[in-house]
């Protein structure tokens, strides 16, 4: 199964994100990029892949592990940027982001840990992704229009391992299904 673990903003915070994208959707151009759904609005802390069954309750474990040596902290949706020169559009994050890396860094060594087949290391970087083109597009627009953007903030009390399934039917606009197959509270007393 494809997992990874998350960080997911409450409904509220959501529900003003989905606001902003709306904007975003009237923008020039925007009929060519593919926009996440709001079931794949989360922070993405490690990405695991692929992973058999036989890995999920160890890493669930380890995971666990994790969050609990984790205290909770605050978040925030601020701003916006792109990766691959117009290929990802991204809402941002600010508040406790040492915090939030950290729990990425020990989401990663909970998998390796467990055996999961990690690619190589990368800095973290809190984001959610907003909208994927196949072709580079000028994302400036959108990005610019993302400065002024800021959510209410929120205190991070849980880590999520989700399971998402890819789109199969080739049916365009189609978005990948997302499960929470655990979820871990934040702190000693999780």
């Amino acid at each position: 199964m494809r997992l990874f673990a998350a960080v997911l903003p409450p409904e509220d915070v959501l529900q003003e994100l989905a606001a902003e994208v709306a904007e975003l959707r009237r923008l020039p151009g925007a009929d060519g990029m593919r926009w996440t759904g709001r079931a794949g609005w989360h922070f993405t802390l490690a990405f695991y892949g692929e992973a058999g069954d036989e890995l999920v309750p160890e890493l669930t474990a380890r995971l666990a592990r994790a969050a609990a040596r984790t205290d909770p902290f605050e978040l925030a949706l601020c701003g916006g940027g792109q990766f691959g020169h117009g290929r990802v559009l991204w809402a941002g994050a600010e508040g406790d982001l040492r915090t939030v890396r950290l729990l990425a860094e020990r989401a990663e060594a909970a998998a390796r840990k467990a055996g999961v087949a990690m690619d190589g290391h990368r800095r973290y970087k809190a984001h959610l992704t907003v909208a994927r083109s196949r072709d580079a597009v000028d994302v400036r627009p959108y990005v610019a229009a993302l400065h002024a953007f800021r959510s209410r903030a929120w205190t991070v009390e849980e880590l999520v391992l989700v399971r998402s399934d890819l789109p199969a039917s080739g049916v365009p606009g189609e978005q990948p299904r997302y499960e929470a197959v655990a979820r871990r509270s934040l702190g000693a007393a999780g």
